[in-house]
């Protein structure tokens, strides 16, 4: 089981340098992220949602390989490329896996303009690493399935951070 966690930050490219942080921990193999998402209100009050994984791109990837494949079969690789990654984009546009994106929207909708959230759901990590790693950033936890115990942990952490000028 996942845990979800929100940290909200004060400006909008905030988030994203933390979920970069997060991915170059994940390759040292000290977290182990299912998702990670960047929720941005700019200034004009519009919420814009960065995925970490573009499952239209992904789905159309796969959708071409099968396609070529069938489409040797039957002597026509180009058109079953073709058929094979329309198919895909689609299915990979209508696949929403990780976090719920109307859970996303609704909760940044209530963040003040120019501020961002990130949204990561953990399958497992090493938090003593980890918690050192995020102490660099300023953020408050807004949401979280952690244990009390350990939201005081995260948020100390992120209130240890020094304020940038």
């Amino acid at each position: 089981m996942s845990d979800l966690i929100v940290v909200g930050f004060d400006d909008q490219q905030k988030a994203e340098e933390v979920r970069l942080e997060l991915q170059k921990l994940q390759k040292e193999y000290l977290i182990d992220l299912e998702d990670a998402v960047v929720a941005v209100k700019n200034e004009d009050g519009k919420i814009k949602l960065h995925q970490a994984f573009n499952l239209t791109a992904a789905g159309a990837i796969s959708g071409g390989f099968w396609g070529s494949l069938i489409g040797l079969l039957f002597l026509n690789p180009l058109l079953g490329a073709a058929v094979g990654a329309s198919a895909g984009a689609v299915g990979g546009a209508l696949t929403d896996i990780g976090i719920d994106d109307k859970f996303m929207k609704e909760l940044a909708a209530s963040l003040k303009p120019g501020s961002s959230v990130l949204f990561v759901l953990v399958r497992k990590s090493t938090p003593d690493k980890v918690l050192e790693d995020l102490s660099k950033f300023q953020g408050k936890v807004l949401n979280t399935s952690l244990s009390h115990e350990d939201e005081a942990k995260l948020q100390a952490a992120l209130d240890s951070a020094k304020p940038t000028a």
